[in-house]
């Protein structure tokens, strides 16, 4: 299967970054998917946006013949994430305003990006895949 995935927190981050950064090249498109954390009560996350769109951004990344990696990098708990000084908030690779976030890394920055409230639309998942 082409497609790669590796998971981050805050504090593992930048190692898998690292990393990731290094795997780069031998790929046709790496994604960074910023996601909230599951709750662990209930084994679903506690962000509703994330639920609709994580199926539909795995399963366009699937279909796709292209070798693709994809980090996926968990923001926190709800506290964790709603605190302003967040760091990937702060960031300024990044800039996050919501969860989920699908961003198209590429020469080690952000090349396009899908927000929370457009991240589960296959149209637009395909055309960040594209590069268009």
């Amino acid at each position: 299967m082409p497609l790669k995935m590796v998971d981050a927190t805050v504090s593992t981050f930048e190692g898998v970054l690292e990393k990731f950064r290094s795997e780069a090249p031998k790929n046709k498109a790496n994604l960074i998917l910023f996601l909230a954390d599951k709750d662990p009560s209930t084994s679903l996350s506690w962000c509703p946006d994330c639920v609709r769109a994580e199926p539909v951004i795995y399963k366009k990344l699937e279909e796709s013949s292209d070798d693709i990696a994809l980090l996926r990098a968990y923001v926190g708990d709800r506290p964790t994430w709603r605190d302003r000084k967040h760091p990937w908030r702060v960031d300024s690779r990044f800039k996050l305003t919501g969860v989920p976030t699908l961003v198209y890394w590429e020469n080690d920055g952000v090349k396009g990006r899908l927000e929370d409230h457009e991240a589960h639309l296959e149209h637009k998942i395909d055309a960040l895949v594209s590069g268009k």
